[in-house]
């Protein structure tokens, strides 16, 4: 009984073992476990595999034939009538110039650095939207909290209505107000839910957890802005600019090399009839680039032209990233400032004005409504003061994790 209860647990499903993972604990899980990052990192081996062979000659070439057989004439379809036919057999080997071979080295390297350049970005997408996925989760968690903590009060509310109007001191249409802010407050509790339930999903998609939960709190992110505007260079999406840009001139540089002549040499031996004895030939056959203004000048500017639209793609990349890095600081400065407002205006204030008001519900010199208004507004400061913390956090993760130059 014993070995099959041990075999049973052996079989449970791996979400009843999971563990809510911290914020660090679901970026490594991401890092590990995304599809589309080991996708990125087979790109990288298959570039450099291919770049092995980039610049290295052409296979040998084994010619087998037979030459100057008769099929008109008397002798035709003899081999032994004549001393022109022979069974041939050759190497050949194309020697491709130096310059050419280069450049396909050149062109290999950066197809290289263009695959490293999508695994860093990918990873880093894969970090900030599983960041970003577990903020959402974890402050949505938050925020329905305190909704069930209003439906408490809401609770003790309606024992304190009953009360009154078994005293005859509260008009019976008053203990249905308790139960309509409850269904309100309800309809926000299922709109939370969906929140909660996307960000989850978002969540399991990075880590492969099924059911993911958080533990622990968001990490407190500072943002040093003269560190990520000396960085913006090294972000992964302008290495990946300047990879393409390499690969570009390494296309320019082969262009220009059909301008140098390939070359090719030949060997080979016929064999005749013994009467007439073997033939051994050697020959040398180069290119002969003469009309490189037709030909290979047009082929060289267009490539040029692709090279110089590359410089000014990473050029207004970075200009890109710089402008997108401004809009990104002066929103987490606004929303720095409404977090503060709201936890120290906001929600003080709301929370003062709902003890006077139930204070003087208490006294019976304000109506039940307007008690059960101050207590949804103090629930509704707290979770926008909530809301607005996940703002601030998630334009610090975003901000880190997009502009900082150090290489995830």
């Amino acid at each position: 009984m014993r070995k099959f209860i041990g075999a049973a647990l052996l079989l449970l499903p791996a979400t009843l073992h999971a563990e809510p993972l911290t914020f660090d604990a679901a970026l490594q899980r991401a890092q590990s476990e995304a599809p589309s990052l080991k996708g990125r990192e087979a790109s990288v081996t298959a570039a450099q595999s291919a770049a092995i062979a980039a610049d290295r000659l052409p296979d040998p070439t084994l010619d087998i034939g037979i030459r100057d057989f008769p099929v008109t004439g008397p002798d035709a379809g003899r081999f032994n009538r004549d001393d022109f036919t022979m069974t041939t057999i050759g190497v050949s080997q194309q020697f491709i110039n130096p310059a050419k071979r280069h450049a396909r080295a050149a062109r290999a390297g950066a197809d290289i650095g263009i695959a490293e350049a999508g695994v860093e970005v990918e990873a880093r997408n894969i970090r900030l939207e599983t960041a970003l996925a577990w903020v959402d989760l974890y402050y949505g968690e938050r925020q329905l909290n305190e909704l069930k903590l209003l439906d408490e009060s809401l609770s003790d509310l309606q024992s304190t209505v009953t009360a009154r109007l078994t005293s005859g001191s509260a008009r019976p249409s008053q203990s249905l107000e308790p139960d309509q802010l409850r269904a309100q407050v309800n309809d926000r509790r299922s709109a939370l839910m969906a929140e909660i339930a996307k960000a989850r999903a978002r969540l399991s998609r990075y880590t492969g957890d099924p059911d993911p939960s958080v533990a622990g709190a968001p990490p407190e992110l500072t943002i040093n802005r003269s560190a990520l505007f000396s960085s913006i260079s090294d972000l992964p999406s302008l290495r990946a600019l300047d990879a393409q840009s390499a690969a570009m001139d390494a296309e320019t540089r082969l262009a220009r090399a059909d301008k140098t002549p390939d070359w090719k040499v030949s060997a080979t031996y016929g064999r005749r009839e013994p009467n007439y004895g073997d033939l051994f030939s050697v020959g040398v056959s180069i290119d002969l680039p003469l009309f490189g203004r037709k030909r290979q000048d047009p082929k060289i500017a267009a490539r040029a032209s692709e090279a110089e639209r590359a410089r000014f793609d990473r050029l207004a990349g970075e200009r890109e990233a710089i402008a997108a890095l401004e809009g990104d600081l002066a929103e987490h400065a606004m929303h720095h400032a409404r977090m503060e407002n709201a936890r120290d205006n906001l929600v003080p204030l709301a929370r003062k004005r709902a003890k006077l008001d139930f204070d003087s519900f208490g006294a019976g010199t304000v109506d039940l409504g307007t008690a059960l208004l101050a207590t949804l507004t103090v629930a509704e400061a707290e979770v926008d003061l909530l809301v607005r913390e996940a703002e601030v956090a998630r334009d610090a993760i975003r901000i880190n994790l997009t502009y900082a130059g150090d290489r995830p």
